[in-house]
């Protein structure tokens, strides 16, 4: 073809093309409705995934190109004049002279300061904040001074501080400051400085990926290692991540860990790795992990799950808690799989956490937190709790404080939540477009279009999630072809969308779908999103059929009177127990043919408000039918008595309750039994059993499964409470039951705790009982030889003898602990 002949065919090619955009501009509005986009290639605006990286429908837009407003600029205005934004004044852990990421012989630093420099950084790049980015800056220019030549930074100390090798888990977030800094200042050091750093770790050899805390997180490193490919382009950089995926811990065909917050950033390794890789089995692991850990441990509302530290099995009641770092870091990974994924999915679930949980870490000023934050809690105090209710119980995990050494990770960890929340709210699209992804009261200034684009504003006016609507007003140069995407919630059936006033047609749209408007846009174009929100009950079969209430994506909580107690810390820095100044033991009264019947949605304020998350400021209410379970009482440690199953029986009257959005509450109930005095209802035991009262020489578990009449059905039976004697092993040790008054028994019979094949309890070697005379502990006179036994009941019959508490002593196996999943004393 000659140069004339190839310049008619393109001049008639452009004429086709600016013909059908004519066309596209030109034709009614329409909605496209669409699920789980994939696109075939990026041809986006932004940096998205170069090959052979997987496409992605989503990016995220440069930091501040995101203005939020209303509530959401609250929370981040909180954090920066709360404990977030000065946390350099209050931890010892952040003082800059001798620190160990600023001075190589330093010391101190640890995971803190990333830690706190990740949230840090950006809650001053959003709320665009001189001085929070001028500390940030003062950090991270002693950083990037401090790297060695072979490309190693930080504490000196940590270059063979895991077996004589390097802890790489501390710079695993570090990286996310360095990103965040470089998207907002294009420094040029930063490049040369990561990529140096990479280097260094493509000499590490394999047994380094398996040590430490970031053997279980290197999903972390996974993802920056792309973010610098997709900069850079350097093909060693994916071997690299594929050296990482290999030699770290398996998240792909099982669950490696149980401790919380590994897994809130763990599980989102293998759908990272499915960029590269390209087997949809990554891409199906991270769904698989997330519904096995919430299967098990998340059956209440609230997103979280049962990690006050460890999830442990039997321990998944609602008044377990969910650790602040599990609940920003679920957050980030769920934000993280709304981008790889393009499934809103993950946007409800980011959602359903900042909503609910998030809020309820913080005091109302944001200057205390506490370690964990459960979903039924209706004491808050400063101890430790001696039935081991929590995996951490033996210190205060409840009370709000700054607790830069009670809780150490929290305070540190906890300030990239709103930061990185509010940065996820708008994506930019694979096709030139927007997309609302997080609704919220914002501003947003981004390049659409084709081309080289043009940069549009879009301001989003709403009081969601207290309201439905979302008003959208448009501002941009000239007239511009390109999509706007809306995501529709999962409880969301009935979507509504005008442009310009105009009613546009959703057939076809339903929960979990995008929205999207494709047309050529211009100043002053309206839309108006309208998401009806519905009263919805859930049932959590696996917590004994007890059942919680939402509206929209707010999930509701019985309204408990709190009272506010300071008992220690500085004037600035308060430290506060919360006691229940009101009833809070009702099971609702539903209707079973309707379960919403009666059920009335009450707004007591103004849904534009900026702080939602207080009980004087919840802006909706809600009045429902309820009765009180005068049996569900705390378990005599004041933490709230286990769930036992609905229907509850009770001859209470019923009353109308107010219950208000969970997040707004620091003491809630928010997973209820139903209450009924219907033939059939279940009774339930007091929750405060005094007698047997057990105590033991070591206490890892829980005291109260040694009598709690829960058959086990094995010895390694997970699925219950149990007792251990953990990490005492190859000792003699003893566990005790005390009666309210005398008992007359002549047989034991205990099923010994035994996980072979997972962890290191046996049976023990040999075992006696005992009975209080007196003072004196003495052997009962056994009728027949002492056998220990596994998988059934362990039993030995002696003399009759009538005593308030019988003791049960035992020798461990060398090298191993045991524990007991019952114990049952019979005449």
């Amino acid at each position: 073809m000659n140069r004339r002949a190839a310049l008619r065919g393109a001049t008639v090619a452009l004429l086709l093309l600016t013909s059908a955009a004519a066309s596209r501009a030109a034709a009614p509005d329409s909605v496209r409705v669409v699920k789980n986009p994939r696109p075939a290639a990026a041809s986006g605006l932004y940096t998205f995934n170069r090959a052979p990286l997987v496409p992605t429908q989503f990016i995220k837009l440069p930091i501040g190109a995101i203005t939020p407003r209303g509530w959401i600029r609250k929370q981040l205005e909180l954090d920066a004049s709360g404990l977030v934004g000065h946390m350099s004044e209050v931890s010892d852990y952040l003082k800059y002279a001798n620190n160990g990421w600023v001075d190589p012989k330093g010391t101190d630093g640890w995971e803190e300061v990333p830690y706190w420099l990740r949230g840090f950084g950006d809650l001053g790049y959003v709320l665009k904040d001189p001085r929070i980015i001028a500390e940030a800056k003062h950090w991270i220019d002693g950083m990037i001074a401090s790297q060695r030549p072979d490309g190693w930074f930080g504490p000196e100390s940590a270059r063979t501080s895991l077996e004589g090798g390097p802890d790489m888990w501390p710079h695993m977030p570090m990286l996310n400051v360095l990103r965040s800094y470089y998207e907002v200042t294009h420094d040029a050091r930063v490049i040369p400085f990561l990529t140096r750093f990479f280097r260094y770790m493509n000499t590490l050899p394999p047994p380094v990926f398996k040590r430490g805390w970031g053997a279980v997180r290197w999903g972390d490193n996974i993802d920056s290692v792309y973010w610098l490919y997709n900069h850079i382009g350097e093909a060693w950089l994916l071997e690299l991540a594929r050296h990482i995926h290999e030699n770290s811990a398996d998240y792909t065909n099982t669950i490696p860990t149980w401790h919380n917050v590994n897994l809130a950033q763990g599980i989102r390794e293998p759908a990272e790795y499915w960029q590269q890789a390209l087997d949809p089995k990554f891409l199906q692991a991270t769904e698989n992990d997330y519904q096995k850990v919430m299967t098990s441990y998340g059956q209440y509302p609230g997103g979280g799950f049962s990690g006050d530290e460890n999830c442990r099995p039997g321990f998944h009641d609602p008044r377990q808690g969910f650790e602040t770092c599990g609940i920003v870091e679920f957050m980030h990974t769920f934000e993280m799989m709304s981008r790889i994924t393009g499934d809103p999915l993950w946007a409800d679930r980011t959602e359903e956490l900042a909503i609910n949980s998030l809020p309820a870490a913080l005091t109302p000023d944001h200057k205390g937190t506490h370690y964990i934050t459960p979903a039924n809690v209706v004491q808050i105090d400063n101890r430790g709790h001696t039935k081991a209710q929590f995996a951490n119980g033996t210190f205060p995990m409840l009370a709000f404080k700054p607790g830069i050494h009670d809780y150490r990770c929290c305070p540190h960890n906890l300030g990239m939540g709103w930061p990185y929340y509010a940065e996820e709210m708008w994506l930019a699209t694979a096709d030139r477009g927007l997309c609302a992804s997080l609704y919220g009261a914002s501003e947003v200034t981004a390049k659409v279009g084709p081309g080289a684009g043009a940069e549009f504003t879009l301001t989003e006016a709403t009081g969601y999630p207290f309201n439905d609507t979302v008003e959208l007003t448009l501002t941009g140069p000239r007239a511009v072809q390109f999509p706007l995407w809306l995501r529709v919630p999962g409880w969301c059936t009935a979507p509504r969308l005008t442009v310009n006033g105009k009613r546009l047609s959703t057939a076809g749209a339903g929960p979990l779908t995008y929205l999207v408007v494709d047309r050529a846009w211009k100043s002053g174009d309206r839309v108006t999103l309208t998401l009806p929100m519905h009263v919805a009950v859930r049932t959590w079969k696996q917590n004994k059929d007890a059942v919680s209430v939402n509206y929209g994506p707010i999930a509701f909580s019985v309204d408990i009177t709190e009272k506010w107690q300071r008992f220690s810390g500085a004037a600035s820095w308060p430290e506060y127990e919360v006691f229940g100044q009101s009833p809070w033991n009702y099971g609702l009264a539903l209707n079973d043919a309707d379960p919403t019947r009666g059920m009335q949605v009450v707004k007591r304020g103004d849904p534009f408000t900026d702080q939602p998350f207080t009980h004087e400021g919840a802006p909706l209410g809600l009045r429902v039918k309820a009765r009180r379970i005068p049996e569900w009482t705390t378990d005599g440690d004041d933490i709230i008595g286990l769930l036992q199953p609905s229907p509850a029986l009770t001859r209470e009257k019923v009353e109308p309750i107010t219950m208000i959005p969970m997040g707004a509450a620091r003491l809630r109930v928010t997973t209820l039994p139903v209450a009924s005095d219907a033939p059939g209802a279940h009774v339930w035991k007091p929750s405060a059993q005094p007698w047997p009262k057990g105590t033991a020489s070591k206490v890892f578990d829980n005291l109260d499964a040694l009598a709690d009449e829960i058959e086990p059905a094995r010895s390694h039976d997970d699925s219950i409470p149990r007792f251990t004697w953990w990490d005492h092993r190859g000792s003699v040790e003893w566990a005790s039951l005390e009666f309210e008054k005398p008992i007359t028994v002549s047989k034991s019979a205990i099923y010994w705790y035994d996980d072979t094949g997972s962890g290191l309890c046996r049976i023990p070697a040999s075992y006696r009982i005992l009975y209080l005379d007196g003072t004196e502990w003495k052997p009962v006179q056994a009728t027949e030889q002492y056998k220990v036994s596994i998988d059934r009941y362990s039993t030995v019959s002696f003399k009759p003898v009538t005593a308030k508490a019988f003791r049960v002593e035992v020798q461990l196996q060398p090298t191993f602990s045991s524990g007991i999943l019952e114990w049952k004393l019979q005449p």
